[in-house]
């Protein structure tokens, strides 16, 4: 073969001749990708950063339209005038102004806070904003990401409310200390009140009004620093405490005194310790239940979250937790993530498995297992790219891995076979190499290109839809490019240095020991608790004694005498196809070409 009119691939070229560098060069791969599957954040839902704010403003004793005129509308008037709001919705109800502004996604959620925070501020400056307002404006940026609880705790059991509400309470502590969880709040416990009934009758004979009350109760209720005073060569601080512990206290303030006789606020109310109204239930078989709604960090790892949660309810019922008190585990979102990475490994294995046992018949065993290599190294170096670019493991992302991974050995199928197909033909492995690369380089890069043009017009869905789904075209772009630098790059040269087009004669004695070796090891290692590790080296074991006597002899059938056979009934097919014979006489020459003899 005239070697001078084939093509060079220069980047193949290059990594064909320094071998040194592309062998550290997969040694940095399957580490990084390694570590960063390991490390990298796994979730539910990709985290949609949405530039949405929310203004809250509490304003009780006013009706409905009286807090649209004094507060909806003078913050709306200012809001007008920030650049880039799409949309402003806002409520007015009895005491309870909420206002809900959304930005267009060109604003960043930081810089969409920044601008409603100055807006709110410039309108509680003016003079007919109200004054006497019990708090200022909540203003706050809706993250969904840390509002949805992960999953839920659940504490029941033949216990009082209060004793179960102290129990989840030293669960709450414990979990939020824990750098991957934002908030765990508490739910199905009524909070406590106490309740000033105020006999009308009785009060207005006495002169006594609503506002007379509730000054009395605000201004006793009120624990008063009394400055300091140096006692024993130190300087301590005095403070007079005057918050109301029991209904007792509360009932002996005075509300009102006149000409010497003071009306004490029993006189007029009673005063009772009661449940607030209720705006959660729990309930688990007619038993009161406390639970604990879990909501995670954004970008922490969801996976380590749950196994942190669950070492400590597991050390809460060794330390204090009673052994009847039932703590269960609801809603939680990390056995789904589990389970879609668990079917990503599997996909993979199963993969490397097809591919390898189809190329077997075609390639033999060894030429096959450069293209098996394809998928995990195209895999490892996406994952560590993924981690850098800081997107996390969420059910977008690992739906894209499992879509791309039927796509990813196409590049290195077409540069192996093609690399196979001029050793066979008698050129050098090195040769072979470099213009088998040369001559599909480009084809399988514009074939790439394509695949990844259909996906492009995703990576720019506008609104929250392409927020989320936006996830699906970067991890395909991603995967797919990491598997034509594999075949461009790691494929050459591991050809030219690996690849035969005859496979060696097997020692079988050598074989025998090797496989006993592997199988010997590979049982120790499960034995002690390494169960990855010893599976694939009782696997290696066996499929080598599988290869030796089952998918050697296979091979060497099916490149002898059954792909001839299939290869002569093409040409036949096809020569009658191009003969100018009649269309309608070509059903029956196919049939029988294919049947005769």
């Amino acid at each position: 073969m005239n070697s001078e009119k084939l093509k060079e691939f220069g980047l193949s070229t290059a990594s064909i001749r320094n071998r040194t560098t592309v062998g550290v060069l997969i040694a940095i791969i399957l580490l990084a990708g390694i570590s960063s599957y390991i490390t990298v954040p796994k979730e539910s839902f990709p985290e949609v950063t949405v530039p949405e704010v929310y203004i809250g403003t509490a304003y009780p004793g006013n009706s409905p339209s009286d807090i649209e005129k004094l507060i909806t509308r003078p913050i709306e008037k200012e809001l007008k005038s920030i650049t880039g709001i799409d949309v402003i919705l806002s409520t007015s109800q009895q005491g309870y102004s909420a206002i809900d502004v959304k930005f267009d996604f060109s604003v960043t959620p930081e810089i969409a806070l920044r601008k409603v925070k100055d807006k709110v501020d410039v309108a509680m400056s003016d003079p007919s904003f109200p004054d006497d307002l019990p708090s200022d404006p909540n203003v706050f940026d809706l993250n969904f990401t840390e509002l949805i609880p992960v999953m839920q705790v659940n504490l029941s059991g033949d216990y009082p409310v209060d004793q179960l509400e102290d129990y989840a309470e030293e669960l709450q502590d414990r979990i939020e200390d824990l750098d991957q969880i934002n908030e765990a709040e508490i739910r199905g416990v009524n909070k406590k009140e106490m309740e000033v009934e105020v006999d009308y009758l009785r009060a207005e004979a006495m002169l006594v009004s609503f506002n007379d009350i509730a000054q009395a109760i605000g201004q006793e209720n009120v624990s008063i620093s009394g400055g300091d005073i140096l006692m024993d060569g130190r300087r301590r601080t005095v403070q007079v405490v005057g918050d109301f512990r029991d209904a007792a206290e509360l009932e002996a303030i005075i509300v009102k005194a006149e000409g010497g006789n003071p009306v004490y606020l029993r006189d007029v109310a009673t005063v009772q310790f009661v449940d607030q109204e209720a705006t959660s239930f729990a309930r688990e078989w007619g038993n009161p239940v406390v639970s604990l709604d879990v909501r995670k960090r954004a970008g922490e790892n969801l996976i380590i979250a749950s196994d942190e949660i669950n070492r400590i309810i597991a050390e809460a019922k060794a330390e204090f937790l009673p052994a009847d008190l039932n703590v269960s585990i609801t809603s939680d979102q990390s056995d789904q993530t589990r389970t879609q990475v668990d079917e990503l490994q599997n996909s993979i294995i199963l993969g490397v498995l097809l591919v390898v046992g189809v190329l077997l018949f075609f390639l033999g065993l060894r030429n096959a297992l450069f293209v098996g290599v394809a998928i995990p190294l195209s895999m490892f170096l996406s994952f560590a790219i993924l981690n850098a670019l800081g997107i996390t493991f969420n059910v977008m992302v690992l739906f894209a891995l499992v879509l791309a991974l039927g796509m990813l050995v196409d590049n290195g199928i077409v540069v192996v076979e093609n690399i196979y197909r001029l050793m066979d033909e008698g050129m050098s492995p090195f040769d072979a190499a470099r213009y088998g690369v040369g001559e599909v380089a480009w084809p399988i890069i514009a074939s790439t290109a394509t695949t990844l043009a259909a996906f492009l017009p995703l990576a720019i869905w506008p609104g929250i839809i392409g927020e989320f789904m936006q996830y699906l075209p970067f991890t395909l772009i991603i995967v797919l490019s990491s598997s034509l630098f594999v075949a461009l790059v790691i494929n050459p040269m591991l050809t030219s240095v690996y690849m035969r087009v005859e496979e060696a004669e097997m020692n079988v004695r050598r074989l025998f020991i090797t496989t006993g070796i592997l199988i010997v090891l590979g049982l120790l290692l499960l034995g002690a608790g390494f169960n990855t590790l010893g599976n694939l080296l009782v696997l290696g074991g066996v499929v080598g004694l599988i290869n030796r006597y089952a998918l050697t002899p296979a091979t060497a059938w099916f490149q002898n005498r059954l792909l001839p056979a299939l290869e002569n009934v093409y040409e036949r097919v096809l020569r009658f196809a191009l003969s100018g014979a009649k269309p309608w006489l070509f059903f029956y020459g196919m049939i029988g070409l294919l049947f005769g003899s």
